[in-house]
């Protein structure tokens, strides 16, 4: 167990109809709001409308079109308008790729340095500058960004993807509502189940064995994901089901279950480097590298954690080596059911993409816990086609 401090100043407003506390939240902050959203989803099922009744009254300029893995080139695009709008606060209306991106320009539009990618590239610690203050309305549930500080952008220009994460970026209040969620499609929500699971398990399959409420608090997570997102795909607005799955999400990445453990990230490294090249959507690639990272790594490096997953999170029995063997068939076995593609082949990607994403995950540098070798990220790869 490592020392911490655990620090998450967010205010999380969770519940049925608690946009209505919007303009509430804003006015502790200011009058000028920059409301940034995707392709236009908000505007079908109603939450633009909903937004914008809260906003009555507030001086309100708009930018849409961030995409699913937000992209730096799109990004840039709003920091004009930003910086000659001078607001006081983002707004943040979508799932996680809004949040990221919004989170970006809150940090890009007063930075000072000449190339917006250091931002990025040295994960925060290039931040200068003023950084707007960011709120968010969250219309999906998966990346925990609304309940914590890190930001994942893409440069589509040099298939670069990584992450950037500062205390200036957590916002200062997120709004959650569970039926805002109701018209997601069945895609959204297959993925919106496995990102956090894979969040928990980036936290807890780690050589960390010695914190035993941190375990605990991960495997609650996990068997709270296993049974309740199945019930969400059956039934879209089961409020019960679909705001247990929400909050799972929120808490799966807000800093709680990582704090005094070792974290590995290991397969979000490589997953940013396929959909860097290839666009496919984050959570998609995780269902298919997690597995195969389990079985290079989880029953080398990690098979005390990997017995301990198998038993407690999976209910299953036998000796230690069944047991780790058997985790890895019931996750793969989860994902499958959900609805997931469990190959990179099965999104197009072809085979002989294999050196390149090899190449790429090379050079991003040490990955994982315990920094992956190129033979180990050449086996994870190859397994995956």
């Amino acid at each position: 167990m490592q020392n911490f401090i655990f620090h998450n100043p967010t205010r999380y407003i969770f519940g049925e109809g608690q946009i209505q506390l919007l303009s509430q939240e804003i006015s502790k902050i200011g009058k000028k709001v920059f409301l940034v959203y995707g392709s236009g989803s908000i505007k079908k099922n109603g939450v633009y409308e909903q937004v914008l009744a809260q906003l009555t009254g507030f001086e309100v300029k708009e930018f849409s079109g961030v995409e699913p893995n937000p992209r730096l080139e799109t990004l840039a695009k709003a920091l004009p308008l930003i910086r000659e709008f001078a607001p006081d606060i983002i707004l943040a209306v979508g799932g996680g790729s809004v949040i990221d991106g919004a989170k970006f320009l809150a940090v890009a539009a007063y930075f000072d340095g000449e190339d917006l990618w250091e931002i990025v590239k040295t994960h925060g610690e290039a931040v200068t500058g003023k950084v707007i203050p960011l709120g968010v309305v969250l219309t999906m549930s998966a990346t925990a960004s609304e309940f914590n500080g890190g930001s994942v952008i893409t440069r589509w220009a040099t298939h670069e993807k990584d992450y950037f994460e500062t205390e200036e970026t957590r916002p200062r209040f997120s709004l959650v509502d569970p039926q805002a969620q109701y018209s997601l499609p069945e895609e959204q929500i297959i993925y919106g189940i496995i990102d956090p699971f894979s969040h928990v398990l980036e936290q807890y399959i780690t050589q960390t064995t010695d914190f035993e409420v941190q375990d605990r608090l991960a495997e609650a997570l996990l068997l709270s994901l296993i049974d309740q997102g199945p019930k969400v795909l059956r039934n879209k607005q089961d409020y019960s089901a679909r705001a247990n799955l929400a909050f799972a999400a929120s808490l799966a990445l807000n800093n709680l279950i990582g704090s005094g453990v070792t974290q590995d990230w290991a397969t979000h490294s490589l997953e940013h480097v396929v959909s860097g090249f290839y666009d496919i959507p984050h959570a998609a690639g995780l269902a298919i590298i997690t597995p195969h990272w389990m079985q290079v790594v989880g029953l080398t490096q990690k098979f005390e954690k990997m017995v301990r997953y198998g038993r407690n999170v999976w209910g299953l029995t036998g000796t230690d080596e069944v047991v780790a063997a058997g985790a890895i068939t019931k996750t793969s076995e989860f994902f499958s059911s959900l609805g997931a593609k469990m190959t990179l082949t099965a999104w197009n990607i072809p085979h002989e993409s294999l050196e390149q994403l090899v190449s790429a995950a090379v050079k991003y540098g040490n990955i994982g816990e315990n920094a992956l070798s190129e033979v180990q990220i050449r086996d994870i790869y190859t397994r995956c086609y």
